[in-house]
Formats: structure tokens, sequence, C-alpha cells
């Protein structure tokens, strides 16, 4: 019976995630806590910036940086990820000393901000959002899956990634699943106009749209040293490997990898645990939003 192995959110977006056993889902269907808190170029709109490079979020694709620093949160406590405290360490630059220092959140939040900045070499702001926080596919807030056996078989087209845990951390999933086969979340998608209603304990998610990879999985977690070819080489193993229930026109384009997922607001408040079996219930007729349609017929 596939099960869920691991669960993950990411406090401060694009930077170190924290493992949880139980995590709470949070209204608008995110994890509670999971990326509450993101950098910002200064003065700029969260709500209007883009994810992508150079659209004013300070994150992977746009600062290679952002790798350098690490972080580890005190959190609410479970099943709630959402974090009161985080240390974050910095490695010295031309610009910055070395440096690690605690943050009290929120009351701190400026004086993180000036930390970050400072090792950056340009100003930032931290903004929040303790509703639905800031993921990169706004149309799809729920947590986002993966299985371990998809994770160890990508691990191995690419000598410069150590294992399973470190593809993990590059793709930055939130559910792990485990005894499934690699690519078991290709199963978790459908046509537009469908999702695939997939029970994890007592809770429903709805899996709407495979996941377009960017530029951060290339790049060492730590250090942000990239892969050469690493776009080239996952393109073609991807299209070698690919199992034939991932047929789908969403399926557009052979960088694409996890699943994202809606949750319906009767499900907001569920909590998912480790150890919770997965079961896939079939497909559904969704709207834009990638929600059920309420009284249409089950797809076929």
């Amino acid at each position: 019976m596939t099960r869920v192995a691991e669960l993950l959110a990411y406090p401060l977006k694009s930077c170190d995630g924290a493992v949880v056993d139980r995590a709470a889902i949070g209204s608008e269907g995110a994890l509670r806590g999971d990326r509450t808190y993101a950098l910002v170029e200064a003065g700029v709109d969260p709500e209007r910036a883009s994810v992508s490079g150079g659209g004013g979020y300070v994150n992977g694709k746009s600062e290679p940086a952002i790798h350098g620093l690490s972080a580890e949160y005190e959190l609410a406590g479970p099943p709630d990820a959402t974090p009161t405290a985080v240390t974050l360490s910095r490695p010295a630059t031309e610009r910055a000393p070395a440096d690690e220092r605690t943050f009290a959140l929120p009351d701190e939040g400026d004086a993180l901000a000036d930390w970050v900045g400072e090792y950056l070499g340009y100003a930032v702001d931290l903004v929040r959002d303790d509703a639905g926080g800031f993921p990169d596919d706004r149309a799809a807030r729920g947590p986002t899956v993966v299985s371990r056996a998809t994770l160890a078989t990508v691990a191995s087209w690419f000598e410069d990634v150590a294992d399973a845990t470190e593809m993990r951390r590059r793709l930055r999933p939130n559910v792990v699943l485990d005894d499934c086969p690699a690519f078991f979340e290709d199963r978790l998608f459908a046509d537009h106009g469908e999702g695939v209603r997939v029970a994890v304990g007592d809770t429903a998610l709805i899996g709407v749209n495979p996941c377009q990879r960017c530029v951060v999985p290339s790049r060492d977690p730590d250090t942000g040293a990239e892969i050469d070819g690493f776009r080239e080489r996952f393109v073609r193993k991807r299209r070698e490997t690919l199992p034939e229930w991932t047929a789908s026109d969403r399926f557009d384009h052979d960088f694409r990898l996890m699943v994202n997922t809606v949750v319906e607001e009767r499900s907001w408040g569920d909590v998912l645990s480790v150890g919770d079996e997965v079961t896939v219930d079939g497909v559904v007729t969704v709207d834009e939003s990638g929600t059920p349609v309420a009284g249409a017929d089950a797809a076929e």
C-alpha cells in the first residue's frame, strides 16, 4: 500500500525545509506554515511580483546566492509549521562576514531582511502571508507530491547528485510517498478540465498539474553550484523512462516532475501524517482553479 513517507514544509520560501511528522491543511489548501514568509526586493509588492527569475522575489531562480543561506526553524508546533523563530547562517563574502543569527518571527522580520540584504548586497523585504503562503503555483496551493522511488531514479541520472535525499532538497516537495514505483505521481494528474482525487488518510487532494521545473534543481542546495547540461540530460532521461500512464495534455513537455494539488475547502483543517495510506480514487471534472465541479459526473 502506498503511504506517506515524509512531510516537509518550507517556512521561508527558497530556504531549507523542515521535516515534520504531521502537517495541517491551512486556509486556501496549503500546508499551514509552508512558504509563510518570503524575501522580495525592497519595495516590491509580492502579490504583483512574478516568481520567475527577475520577477521581484529573491529566490533560487533569480539569486544563486540564496543557496548559501542555511536555515533552522522553531515551529509553532505540530501540526502547524508556522515559524516562530529562524536561525540563519551565511558564508563570508566580499560584502559581509560569515555569521549566524536567530530571529524571532514576526517581531524581528525587519532585522532579518537587513541581515540578508547585507549578505546579498541589496535591500530586501521579508513578507508574510499566513493564509496560503507564497507558492510558485498560485492556482494550485495544495501540497506538492512525489514518490521516493522517483527521487532515487532521478538522482541516479546525475553523478553530482548523491542520493534521493539530495534530489528531494533540489525538487522541494511537500509530500514524499513510499511503497510505490518511480513516477507514481504521474498517475495523479489528467487532462485539462480534469483532476485526480487522491485520498491521503482521511483527506482528499485533487492532483491537477505536473510541476514545471526551473533552474533550481540543477543547483547544489548548499552552494548553488550548477550541474552543466542538467536540463538537457533530465529531458532526455525523462523521455526515455516515461511511463505509459503519464499520457495527458497537461504533460506538454518533458521538463516536468512532481504534481501540484488543490484541496477543497471542506478539507481545510485536516491533518496529514507520516504513515497515512494513499489511494487513487479516480478522475473528476474540475474548474479552472482545479476545484471539482459540483454535480458533474466523474470524468471518464
